[in-house]
């Protein structure tokens, strides 16, 4: 049983392709390669913590809950502003919510839609892992968006997300004095 973390996958929504330069020819091929990407590496036992945007303007409640229930893994998802009631009504394995605070593999994460400036756990190393914003707003070494169109098209492990994070610059806080080795102290 693994943990994966994906962001904005935005299935059913052909103007995503347009506005993040998607490579895809229209939104059946989109929602065809984020499935399969999907699906090759969550396994029915594993667990999938979607960070808002799951869908949008899906039309059709059967079409979503199909392809809903194609996707491996038991599924959770964190609100995002494109999340309507279809979306809601869904049978995620937890109900739906706007923020998780969770464990990770022994690591602590903060995972919501949208980006926080702070959060719980800053100093003692927690994460705070984010979407909404298409790769648009930078991230450090402690937060950053971890949507599809940063780190692919597949959920990710946290091991993948923390190398990621590993080559970005550093926290700056503000009531922090800067560590050399990249984080805060209080």
């Amino acid at each position: 049983m693994a943990t994966f973390l994906i962001a904005d996958p935005h299935y059913f929504h052909a103007g995503i392709i347009k506005l993040c330069q998607r490579p895809f020819a229209d939104v059946r091929e989109m929602n065809s390669v984020l499935k399969m990407s999907w699906n090759s590496v969550v396994k029915n036992d594993d667990d999938v913590m979607v960070l808002g945007d799951f869908a949008h303007r899906a039309g059709d409640a059967n079409e979503l809950r199909a392809l809903f229930d194609s996707l491996q893994g038991r599924k959770h998802l964190v609100i995002g502003n494109h999340d309507d009631d279809q979306t809601l009504k869904l049978p995620w394995a937890s109900p739906p919510r706007d923020v998780a605070y969770l464990s990770i593999d022994s690591q602590r994460v903060v995972l919501c839609h949208y980006a926080w400036r702070t959060w719980p756990g800053i100093r003692k190393g927690a994460l705070m892992l984010y979407g909404h914003n298409h790769g648009r707003l930078p991230g450090n070494r402690q937060s950053a968006d971890i949507g599809v169109d940063v780190l692919g098209f597949a959920p990710v492990r946290l091991n993948q997300i923390k190398q990621y994070l590993a080559a970005l610059p550093p926290l700056v806080d503000p009531e922090g004095d800067p560590d050399p080795n990249g984080g805060v102290t209080p």
